[in-house]
Parts: C-alpha cells; structure tokens; sequence
C-alpha cells in the first residue's frame, strides 16, 4: 500500500489551509472506500503530518493535530503541500526549514509532490521548481515571479504537472487538483465517481477567467510606471509601442527591455491584458453589445478582440458577458 502524507505546515496557516487538508483527506478516503467497493485494495495510507504535535490556524480558532510529526516518517510517496498565508521568502521559510528539507529529501527518493494555491511558496523554496513549471493564485503572481525568477511560472493553468511536482492555481480549485492525483494514482473511473459524489467540476484547465490583473506597479522605474498610467487611462486610443517608446525618449528596444524588467509582460501584452480587463468590467456590470465594448477598448476587428480576449480569459466575449453578466442572467 502506497502512503500519502498530508503537510501540516507550521505558522503562517489559514482557513484556506484547513480546507485544503480536510478536502484531501474526504477526496481520499472516498477514492479508497471506491476501490475497496469494487473488489479491490485500498490504494493509500493517509497521514497528517507537521513538524509538531499540534498547529494552530487563523489565531487559534482552529487547532490541528496531526497524527504524526515527518520526523517519524522515512519514506512517503506522495506528499500533499496545503495553501499557506506566505508573503515573502522569508515567512516561507520561517519555522518551516525542517519541513522544507523533509520535502526535497522525499522528492529526490521518488516521491510525487503536489502544492495547493499559496502552498507554492513553501514548496518553491525547497528548489525542486526551478526549471519546472508552476502555478499559483493569480493575485500572487508578481510577488512570486520576483521571489522565485527561476521557476516557470504559469498563473494561466489550473493544474501543472511536470516530473512528479503538482500544483493548481487559487482558492478551491485545489479540488480540482485533487480529482487529478486520483485519476493519476487510481484511475479514471475513481476520478469520475469522486467528482460526481463530491460534485467537483472534472477536466477543468485554466483558471483565466477568475484572474484580475492589476499590473505589476510595485517596480521602481517611474518612466515605465507613467507608461502603464498612459496605457490604462487612453484604452480607446491605438497605440503602437513605437509611439510609446518615443513619447519617454526612449529606444524600442530599451523601452521593451524596461517594459519586461519592471513588469513581467511586454508592453504589447501589457497594453492588450488592460484593455482585456476593461473590456471584462463592462461585460460584468453593463448591457453594452460586444461591438460597443470592443470600441471603447480600442479594437475595431472582431476577430482580433476575441482572439485576444480568449488568450487572456479563456472565453470568448460572448461566452464571458453570457456567464458573468447577472442582469442578462436573470432577463433570460
């Protein structure tokens, strides 16, 4: 029988982390109870472990005990990193140097990782994700590409698999990731029989349409910040990145390479994620036709603004104003 630990981070834990922890053991003990009921073995083992006895989470209101400390377990084989309230390298490392050695000894002897929302941070540190690809809650996006430069970080996808290391993107969608490993370590069917009694949406990829960009402004390059101050404020404007670079007094090429340096995007993605962005508020709030809209971001070709709206969220104009737009959704 396969063993599966369940992390029980130390400090800087939330009810986020509780929900993960709880979902993993459900969606678990579901998957073995499954295959126990069609004749087989249960596939895992399940343990909560930290690096004490007991945790507490959001100022006491919840406390954990584990069932045992990751001193007292040799071998694992996959290892279950919960979302944590981490902000800085330094309070993912913070009581959880233990922990974080423990994770990359278990990894290099062949066991599978998988991190849950924010739970990236902790598992970045480790270094296993340099090189890899990664995910994370799209609101921790510029934080974590400043911290972790060398890992490839994906915010775009809902899950990322890439030799042995899992991750997901935000929130709950860590159900998702968990309805993956049971079809990874178990089967489809399990899979399937899970997210049907725990009525999880099975086979979701991308976590585009839940993300808001607000652009990477805690950079200290004023000409760039005033760049983007001018690309958010003239949306019906086309602007073409050679006016751009003109108007600071700069070369295309240095005005891109400060472009990328201070914000992650190139000033052409930039520009096309704010009016992306802009465009999706009035879908949400407003009864503005897709052409209406698509002109007062700046586009006048339709099949270029669903080309780019659907590269940014997933959906095209349609599909996204159908979907979020309450007002439509209650008129039908």
């Amino acid at each position: 029988m396969k063993h599966l630990t369940i992390l029980v981070p130390e400090g800087q834990s939330n009810l986020s982390t509780v929900a993960c922890i709880a979902g993993s053991c459900e969606m678990f003990t579901e998957a073995n109870s499954y295959r126990r009921k069609s004749g087989g073995d249960p596939l895992f083992t399940i343990e909560l472990a930290g690096v004490s006895e007991s945790s507490e989470i959001h100022d006491g209101f919840v406390t954990l005990k584990p069932s045992t400390t990751i001193s007292k377990i040799e071998h694992t084989d996959l290892v279950i990193i919960p979302s944590s309230l981490i902000r800085s390298y330094e309070q993912a490392t913070q009581n959880n140097r233990t922990l974080i050695d423990w994770v990359a000894k278990q990894y290099k002897a062949g066991a599978g990782i998988a991190s849950m929302c924010a739970g990236a941070f902790l598992l970045a540190t480790t270094g296993l994700l340099d090189g890899k690809t990664c995910s994370t809650h799209w609101c921790f996006e510029d934080n974590f590409r400043t911290m972790f430069p060398n890992v490839d970080l994906q915010t775009e996808k809902l899950i990322t698999d890439d030799n042995g290391i899992y991750t997901n993107g935000g929130g709950y969608s860590f159900l998702n990731l968990l309805i993956y490993l049971i079809e990874k370590y178990y089967d489809r069917q399990t899979a399937v029989f899970c997210s049907k009694i725990l009525q999880i949406e099975i086979d979701r990829q991308s976590q585009s349409p839940f993300s808001i960009f607000a652009g990477q402004k805690s950079h200290g390059d004023d000409v760039v910040r005033e760049a983007q101050t001018y690309l958010e404020t003239n949306l019906e404007e086309k602007i073409s990145v050679e006016q751009l670079s003109t108007k600071f007094a700069l070369s295309r090429r240095n005005f891109d390479r400060r472009f990328i340096k201070a914000t992650g995007n190139t000033p052409l993605e930039y520009l096309q994620r704010v009016k992306v962005e802009s465009a999706k508020r009035a879908f949400e709030t407003t009864r503005k036709t897709i052409n209406e809209v698509m002109y007062e971001v700046g586009y006048s070709d339709i099949k270029a603004f669903r080309e780019v709206f659907r590269k940014f969220t997933g959906l095209s104009p349609l599909e996204y104003r159908t979907k979020y737009n309450a007002s439509l959704s209650y008129s039908r």
